[in-house]
């Protein structure tokens, strides 16, 4: 028998009839002869309603408690699901994360997965069960609950799907599939039938929000065959899996932009071994991820250098910016939060040149100047003012897509 891993996002659980839409879809799993196991995300606005209260009791809430509050949201929504799949007729049951048991290392609020403990879903299925995991939480070895960081449920699924050897994973979300650039802000945006991990691993990194980085880099690693669809929709979506060559001949296969970045600048630093070495392992250590990192030519023996950071450890990144620059003799720290990073992704640029030029060309005949520009083999990726991001997600989006060979589904 078939076993299928359905993950459902905030929006499809949105509400009560939403949860019984759901458990209607995943009784149809069951009636085609399927083994189903389902994850749950929160109901759409719960996740934030729950952050808000830790810093309503306090404006640097400890890290664990945080985690004890927040994991709530999914709980409550899997045991709505259970109940609504049981007035189906359909048996089910709803596991948390210490449950089943998910164990993860100890950075709360944004845990890794370590192991999954697969005898109870497995002791489940074989009673004919539809097996309900809460998305986003799991355990550590101490017993303490953790969650696993913003769109953490897509990566509890996949990394289910991993464990238990399923036949492929759905991801189902309020859109169709991924899209060649947010369709909210290009129209003309068409959804990719087929997209291999690493231009997913690169848009989910960038800023495409229909998928968690760390799920993609964990469906690559074990060669898990992703389809993203839509709960509201029976039409197929987009599937995520290794690359062939058809996919080469695609230049550009999408425009990100990600609005969440901070910018971060140490003034007149001291040009000598060691010091940024100094600065980004205070970062490390503080489990702050670094995207971009920009250093000055040397002026004198000194020089600036600036990184991006995510808008949720900014506060955090320039205290220890400026920090680090009172031990070293820099003059002084600078912080912009009105970025945007905008990027072509696509795995065609191995073998294609002229992207960077033509990329470079478009910006500048909009008038918009880059600050940073970062590379990859499939991927181009430059610092603007946040307020140019989409009249430069669109001029990007006609240039590359619209006016390229690139052929999808409408």
């Amino acid at each position: 028998m078939p076993l299928i891993v359905q993950k459902f996002g905030g929006t499809s659980v949105g509400t009560v009839e939403r949860i019984k839409n759901v458990a209607k879809r995943v009784k149809r799993a069951v009636d085609n002869g399927n083994k189903v196991v389902v994850v749950s995300s929160a109901m759409s606005g719960e996740t934030d309603r729950l952050i808000n209260l830790t810093k309503e009791v306090s404006k640097k809430p400890a890290s664990r408690e945080y985690d004890v509050v927040v994991s709530t949201g999914e709980q409550v929504a899997i045991g709505l699901l259970a109940i609504a799949l049981k007035d189906l007729g359909v048996d089910a049951v709803s596991l948390t994360g210490w449950q089943v048991p998910i164990f993860t290392d100890n950075v709360h609020t944004k845990a890794r997965i370590k192991k999954i403990g697969i005898r109870r879903i497995n002791k489940e299925l074989e009673k004919g069960r539809v097996v309900i995991v809460a998305g986003f939480q799991g355990i550590t070895e101490n017993r303490n609950i953790t969650t696993l960081g913003r769109g953490g449920s897509d990566t509890t699924a996949v990394a289910l799907a991993t464990a238990l050897n399923a036949n492929f994973c759905e991801i189902y979300t309020d859109v169709k599939g991924v899209y060649t650039a947010d369709p909210r802000i290009v129209p003309n945006a068409k959804k990719i039938p087929v997209i291999s991990y690493e231009e997913m691993m690169e848009m989910a990194s960038l800023g495409s929000k229909v998928m968690q980085i760390r799920s993609v880099e964990f469906a690559a690693k074990y060669g898990v065959k992703i389809h993203v669809r839509s709960t509201f929709s029976e039409e197929e979506g987009t599937w995520i899996q290794e690359e062939n060559e058809e996919m080469e001949k695609v230049v550009v296969r999408g425009i990100s932009h990600d609005l969440k970045e901070s910018r971060i600048t140490v003034v007149n630093v001291p040009d000598k071994p060691g010091i940024a070495a100094k600065l980004f392992s205070a970062l490390g250590n503080a489990n702050i991820v670094v995207d971009m990192i920009v250093q000055n030519v040397s002026h004198k023996g000194h020089t600036d250098i600036s990184f991006t950071v995510n808008k949720t450890d900014a506060d955090e990144a320039e205290e220890i910016a400026k920090k680090v620059a009172k031990e070293i003799g820099a003059t002084g720290v600078e912080r912009n939060d009105k970025i945007a990073k905008v990027s072509v992704v696509g795995l065609g640029m191995k073998t294609h040149s002229g992207t960077a030029g033509k990329m470079f060309n478009v910006l500048a005949r909009e008038g918009i100047n880059i600050y940073a520009i970062s590379t990859s083999e499939i991927k181009i990726s430059c610092i603007i003012d946040e307020d140019k991001a989409e009249r430069a997600v669109k001029a990007l989006h006609e240039e590359f897509i619209e006016n390229g060979k690139l052929i999808v589904e409408k």
